[in-house]
Formats: structure tokens, C-alpha cells, sequence
């Protein structure tokens, strides 16, 4: 449909010596000049600043926000600088974000996502789900919501018990209806079914985690690093998904990722594959990206899907090149 669009704020960071970090970042239609407005006041702030200096960044651009975030506009902006300062840290040394990071794999698992949505009709989904399973996917994602037993029924009968499958409900039931529901579920053996009550709710998304044998996954929606103490803690999540717009960049996804295999838990990423692979890489509890390709043709070449798996870009910093024939096709106003 046309108004099945996306929009996204671009950001490139250049130095003295010739280098250019890239980034994006975006969230929400109607405030994208908002965000706009704010990446470009943020990145102005750091101009002459050294770009390695990624806590001192971050530490000079919440001071200048004031209580802004962590939610937010704020957050967003800042993830946008925070991503454009790692490409270019590995652009100055000549090794790939992921290599900095640690540099654990040279490929991860991918799932795709995307295909399987709400509004779909079933006798779609039957035939989607092989479809991808055809393209050399061994995980995929669908929403659920209403009808959700018959939706994900048709789709494993359609995949067959080998494949992964992993059941998105965005929020929309309560704790009693996910355990019901979640319950009459365990038959297909979901992967993980992700965000079934609101995002929020410790205590009740814990109740629904220690019903329910299909993992829980949950974290997209929270911002900052400190929201996912609470979900650790409460034990509300066996799987934690971090969104590396909404938790600060790539500085902060780290730390996150580290508090969760502290607590012995798996990481999966949420949207923008092309920079995600590097860091679900990078990490011992990396478990799988997404494969949501929204943000892929802005770009001249993104990793390779490869098996099932995303190869990691070898090239220096992310490995990416905006591709301006594209940001020109696309841009608005």
C-alpha cells in the first residue's frame, strides 16, 4: 500500500582526516522532523570532538539535553551519533566495528521478519512460510494478535517441526490471555514469543515467563539500559532483544548485552540488520539477528545472506556506503 512507507534521519560524520562515519535512526512518521532537528543539533555540539571518545560524547550530549531523555527523541539522536563515532573509530584503525567489539564470529543466524504480518491473511501465511524456507531460512518471525492458535498452526504445518518459529504479539493481550493462549500454544513449539502483554508490566510479563515454557523474549521497546535491569531481575524475559536505536548506539547496546549474560541469557537484536550483525557477533550470547530489510536499499551493499546466516562486513568501520542515489530517490521535502 503506499502509505506502507518508512522514514528514516541519515547522518554521515566526517574528520580532519577525510573519514566519514555513517548512521541512521528513525521512529514514528510525525515526529521525524523533530528527530531530524535534533540529530543535527547533537552532531553540531560534537564537531571538533575526538570520535573514539564515545563516553565523553555521550556524557557531553546528555548534559546539553538536559533531563531529555533517557526516553525518546533524545535517545534516538544520540544512538545516531553514538553508531557514526564506532564507524568511524574502525575506519581510523582499519578493522571492522565487530572486530572491535570482539570479534567472536565472522557469521550469525538471521531470522526473517517481516513476511508473516497481522494483516495477512491465513491461506497467505501457508504459503509464505515455505517460501522463506525455500530462500534458506531456517528462522522466521510472524505476528500474531486474534486467531493466534489457527495462524500459527498453518504456518508450522506449512514449515515443518525444523524450522524456527517465533511469534510476535506487539503488546495486545493481557497476562491471563497470554497464559491461556501461550499455554494452548506449546504443541508448535515456538522459538520464543515476544512482547505479549505491555512492555512495562515486570511483574506480569514475570508471571507470564514462569507460566509458560516457550521462552519470552522482550526489550524492543524500552529505552536506555537501565529498563532492562528491571526486566533481568524480575526474571520477566528468557530472551532479551535489544533495539539499538532505542537503548543509545552501540556503546550502550554493549553493556546491556553484557548484563544479560551475566544472568546467562541470549541476545537477539531488533530492526537494522546491516549494523546489528556486527555486534550479535561480537558477543558470546548472541543468539540471532533480524532479518528486517526496511533499511537495506539505502545502502550500496549489505551483508550476505549466506545459508541462513549473515556474513559479517570485513571491510573497515560497518562495512557500509549509503548509496546517494538512493537517499536522493527517497528523500523527503
Amino acid at each position: 500500500a503506499p502509505t506502507d512507507t518508512r522514514e528514516f534521519v541519515t547522518l554521515e560524520l566526517g574528520t580532519d582526516q577525510g573519514l566519514v562515519g555513517l548512521a541512521l535512526t528513525f521512529f514514528g512518521a510525525a515526529l521525524t522532523p523533530a528527530l531530524k532537528a535534533a540529530v543535527d543539533t547533537l552532531a553540531a555540539l560534537v564537531v571538533g570532538d575526538d570520535p573514539t571518545q564515545v563516553e565523553a560524547i555521550a556524557a557531553k550530549l546528555r548534559r546539553a539535553a538536559g533531563s531529555a531523555g533517557p526516553g525518546g527523541i533524545f535517545t534516538l539522536a544520540l544512538s545516531a551519533i553514538d553508531i557514526a563515532c564506532w564507524d568511524l573509530k574502525g575506519k581510523a584503525v582499519g578493522q571492522s566495528v565487530c572486530a572491535l567489539l570482539g570479534g567472536l564470529r565472522d557469521r550469525v543466524p538471521t531470522y526473517a521478519s517481516g513476511a508473516l504480518m497481522r494483516p495477512h491473511p491465513i491461506d497467505y501465511l501457508a504459503k509464505a512460510g515455505p517460501r522463506l524456507r525455500d530462500m534458506g531460512f531456517s528462522q522466521m518471525k510472524m505476528q500474531c494478535g486474534t486467531a493466534s492458535l489457527e495462524r500459527v498452526r498453518v504456518v508450522r504445518e506449512a514449515v515443518g517441526p525444523d524450522i524456527d518459529l517465533m511469534c510476535d504479539i506487539n503488546q495486545l493481550w493481557s497476562v491471563s490471555h497470554a497464559i491461556e493462549v501461550g499455554r494452548r500454544l506449546e504443541p508448535y513449539h515456538l522459538y520464543w514469543l515476544e512482547d505479549p502483554v505491555a512492555h512495562d508490566d515486570y511483574a506480569g510479563l514475570a508471571r507470564v515467563a514462569d507460566a509458560l515454557t516457550t521462552p519470552i523474549a522482550a526489550g524492543e521497546y524500552h529505552y536506555g539500559i537501565a529498563p532492562f535491569r528491571q526486566l533481568l531481575e524480575a526474571r520477566a524475559i528468557d530472551i532479551v532483544m535489544i533495539d539499538l536505536l532505542r537503548v543509545g548506539g552501540i556503546t550502550q547496546w554493549m553493556k546491556v548485552a553484557g548484563m544479560a549474560e551475566a544472568f546467562n541469557l541470549p541476545v537477539v537484536s531488533h530492526l537494522v540488520p546491516e549494523i546489528h550483525v556486527h555486534l550479535v557477533a561480537a558477543i558470546p550470547n548472541g543468539l540471532t539477528v533480524e532479518y528486517m530489510p526496511w533499511t537495506l536499499r539505502l545502502f550500496e551493499e549489505t551483508p550476505a545472506l549466506e545459508g541462513g546466516q549473515l556474513v559479517v562486513p570485513t571491510g573497515p568501520g560497518l562495512g557500509l556506503a549509503f548509496d546517494q542515489a538512493a537517499l536522493k530517490r527517497y528523500q523527503v521535502g
